[in-house]
């Protein structure tokens, strides 16, 4: 196995750690939220009841997605299935957009219509008392996530959609939490149901936030989105820099998974380079490129006669 392979394994060890963290502690929030909010009658609690079972469902797709994604390639998949990774992520944010935003807006609507209160004193301050533990259970696997976002190198978020949403899903479910436990106070110092409606209305727009951010990002991927500009253009240069390149007319990259990327490029060769040094020509270049860039594992050179025209013309 590659030591790009081996890197991308060990990552992905820690990262189906990071992500049963965040399902086992949003199972047991979850039943705590929602038994704490029938108790209370709140719906701000119920609310974040719904944003933790919207969390572990996603959590679920995120360990397909790391299982999924790692499968090597075949007849069927020759660049192998590292966009899994994306579809799952897509999923996960459909879930957050259904599950936890929709619901919260039914409990505002629910609350502003029904005109309910608390059941008692004492059932509110049992689901202040859930939601103390969960700002707790919460906080601890946002610091797992932030830990191994800052133990990775370069921009370390950007580059995993799995990480990427279990540290937005647990972001929002502190933020979810403490908005929720304002709105309960509030309810009981005013007696206004108002200011849960507010809560539950205010958690369901962040949710809608995230998941919209989360799905345009997985959605870029999965239908082919190139390498960042600053990898493209040193990848450019390199071709440049080849003696037996005379230019480069075209060159096309795209993301294939965590750690793979293709290469495409029609270059113009110099003058002179017959048949057979044509080959080895083209194998040095494609090694110099994955020697310096190693997730640019597939490489295409397409030898034409660029004309002029198009000469030193670039393409995403």
């Amino acid at each position: 196995m590659s030591p790009k392979k081996k890197n991308g394994t060990a990552e992905d060890h820690k990262t189906r750690l990071t992500v049963l963290v965040a399902l086992a502690a949003n199972l047991v929030i979850a039943v705590a939220k929602a038994v704490g909010g029938l108790i209370a009658g709140s719906p701000a609690l119920l609310s974040e009841a719904a944003h933790s079972v919207a969390d572990s469902l996603n959590e679920v797709f995120l360990l397909a997605a790391l299982r999924r994604s790692r499968r090597p390639a075949d007849r069927k998949h020759p660049f192998g299935y590292g966009k899994e990774r994306f579809f799952w992520s897509l999923l996960a944010a459909v879930g957050i957009f259904v599950m936890g935003g929709c619901f919260s807006f039914f409990q505002a609507f629910e609350a502003l219509t029904s005109g309910g209160g608390e059941e008692s004193r004492t059932g509110y301050l049992v689901g202040l008392a859930v939601l103390g533990v969960a700002l707790l259970a919460e906080g601890s696997s946002l610091a797992r996530a932030v830990h191994q976002v800052r133990a990775q190198p370069g921009d370390g978020i950007g580059s995993d959609p799995a990480l990427r949403t279990v540290l937005a899903e647990d972001g929002t479910a502190v933020i979810g939490v403490l908005v929720a436990a304002g709105g309960m106070v509030l309810h009981m110092v005013t007696g206004r149901i108002e200011w849960e409606a507010a809560a539950s209305f205010t958690i369901g727009v962040l949710l809608v936030f995230i998941a919209y951010h989360l799905g345009k990002d997985a959605r870029a991927q999965l239908i082919g989105e190139a390498v960042s500009p600053e990898l493209h253009r040193g990848i450019r240069e390199l071709l440049d820099s080849q003696p037996e390149i005379d230019c480069v007319a075209a060159l096309h990259t795209m993301r294939l998974g965590m750690d793979s990327t293709l290469v495409a490029a029609r270059i113009d060769l110099a003058p002179g380079i017959d048949s057979e040094r044509l080959e080895l020509v083209s194998d040095r270049i494609k090694r110099a490129v994955q020697d310096t860039w190693p997730e640019a594992d597939q490489v295409f050179l397409d030898v034409v006669e660029a004309p002029d025209l198009v000469r030193g013309e670039v393409s995403g």
